[in-house]
């Protein structure tokens, strides 16, 4: 899982590099789904401070925090709107202030730009560490206050007219926040572009590598039987000593394999991890975000190594697409060992590896959302060694025996309630998906109500209509990118 996990911002943390894929492990290990960033240089604005509660919802909480935000106003008319970018489990970048889809938007309505950065992330530190004690105002919930809170001090401090009307805009998680803060608060904003934000909480997410599997087959059905040749072989070796050193070597991992194959939860770690290398491939497939160091890695060019009988046996081609991967993460080997993972994520300083958003973003999934990618639905495909008990354990270990299943069922209910899951009703809000971006099981794909508009696009993988336009963005893509501008021009006429 923390594999994944460092595949996890393989998007969001991101800006970097794929160790942190996961938004997802979003790849998810821990279900982090992974918000979309950007790698080229522009000229960039300053950080800014913002006094923020800690509590907002205990009035008699005085404690308050400095939370970053970024602001552009290079395109703003007077008499125009707001533009709101949220910012989700990574640290936030100010390269979105200059890039980005909502730009041109902004350049069209004359708008102008805010982001503002998710508590409890990048440099947004409402407290002196990350203990379990402290976490508990890491939430949702709190996060959408903030918001709101922003929303009403920024109109006071800019002297914006009453009539003002401000559009968020979110990828990923922030895409949930973005519809969820539409609905909270619908007097401080007025519209809301929600882009593969997944708006059910579920535990057990086995759907997410059912996706992964389609998209591959879709491409190559010998790429999907390549993948469960190579497991098959994967198995075998991991039975024998002899095998076990060839694994070592043939995946460059860090740790040898315990010889008495009885640490489990390592080899699950490591089967997870390899599973995350095709969530990652496929839910990223072909965005535009320039320089990604995963941008050469493909549907396409995955499966071609897959499929080239000249490279060896099926395992062996595995193992290319996965040296690959840790080339282009500049990864020196495979770090697959549970302990270890478990350890790095109970560190609770600031300063630690995990402070950039893994060990917050995993109390997110243990305490509100769930979303665990298990293998339970594509045994053969992925093995069946990391099911959902295998991510219970791993809250267990790093949060304490409290952070059980019992808790996280109660959580995910809660969560679900609060915001209405699939039920979720509110207008102004446009719902955007990509077919090939397993996160839109959980989101909105299909509405009769105008007032909350689906795009489903065909194709496209996660938060596409985010990213920069390119040349290769196929027809639907475009189309879609002009719906949501007429949308933001209906809205803002209304």
């Amino acid at each position: 899982m923390y594999q994944f996990l460092y595949l996890l911002f393989f998007i969001s943390l991101i800006n970097n590099s794929i160790s942190w894929q996961i938004f997802m492990r979003g790849r998810s290990k821990y279900g982090n789904l992974g918000a979309p960033i950007l790698s080229e240089n522009y000229k960039l604005p300053n950080e800014q401070w913002f006094t923020q509660f800690l509590d907002h919802f205990d009035p008699t909480d005085a404690r308050v925090w400095q939370q970053r935000y970024f602001i552009n106003g290079e395109y703003y008319k007077k008499g125009g709107p707001v533009f709101l970018m949220i910012s989700g489990e990574s640290t936030a970048t100010a390269k979105w202030m200059v890039k980005g889809q909502w730009i041109e938007y902004a350049k069209q309505f004359g708008a102008l730009c805010f982001q503002v950065e998710h508590r409890f992330y990048g440099k947004s530190h409402p407290t002196s560490d990350l203990s379990v004690k402290n976490l508990k105002y890491l939430s949702s919930q709190q996060a959408l206050a903030d918001l709101a809170y922003f929303i009403e001090i920024m109109n006071i401090d800019y002297k914006l007219s009453n009539d003002t009307k401000w559009i968020a805009f979110g990828g990923s998680y922030a895409g949930s926040l973005a519809a969820w803060l539409r609905s909270k608060y619908p007097h401080l904003l007025h519209g809301a572009v929600s882009a593969s934000g997944p708006l059910l909480a579920e535990i057990d997410f086995q759907e997410y590598y059912i996706i992964v599997e389609n998209a591959l087959k879709q491409y190559s059905e010998a790429c999907v039987n390549t993948i469960v040749e190579a497991n098959k072989q994967f198995h075998i070796m991991l039975r024998h000593p002899i095998g076990q050193q060839g694994i070592v070597k043939k995946f460059v991992l860090c740790d040898p394999i315990d010889s008495g194959y009885t640490k489990r939860n390592d080899i699950s770690n490591l089967y997870e991890t390899l599973a995350s290398n095709f969530a990652g491939i496929v839910q990223y497939n072909k965005d535009n975000r320039n320089n990604s160091a995963m941008a050469n890695l493909t549907i396409e060019s995955a499966c071609d190594i897959l499929t080239n009988d000249s490279l060896g046996i099926a395992i062996d081609r595995l193992a290319i697409l996965s040296t690959k991967i840790l080339n282009a993460s500049k990864e020196k080997c495979l770090d697959y060992t549970y302990n270890k993972m478990i350890h790095k994520l109970r560190n609770v300083t600031w300063a630690s590896e995990e402070a950039e958003g893994g060990r917050q973003w995993m109390y997110q999934t243990c305490t509100e959302f769930g979303f665990f990618q298990t293998s339970t639905a594509r045994p053969k495909l992925f093995s069946e060694t990391f099911p959902i008990d295998f991510f219970v354990q791993q809250c267990i270990d790093v949060f304490g025996p409290r952070y059980n299943i019992h808790l996280l069922n109660s959580a995910i209910n809660r969560t679900n309630i609060l915001y209405g899951a699939l039920n979720l009703q509110v207008t102004n809000v446009v719902f955007v998906h990509g077919s090939i971006d397993p996160w839109h099981v959980l989101g909105l794909t299909k509405s009769s109500n105008p007032q909350m508009p689906v795009i489903y696009i065909n194709g496209t993988a996660h938060c596409a209509n985010m990213y920069p336009s390119s040349k290769d963005d196929p027809p639907q893509l475009k189309t879609a990118r002009v719906k949501i501008e007429n949308l933001i021009s209906q809205w803002l006429r209304n």
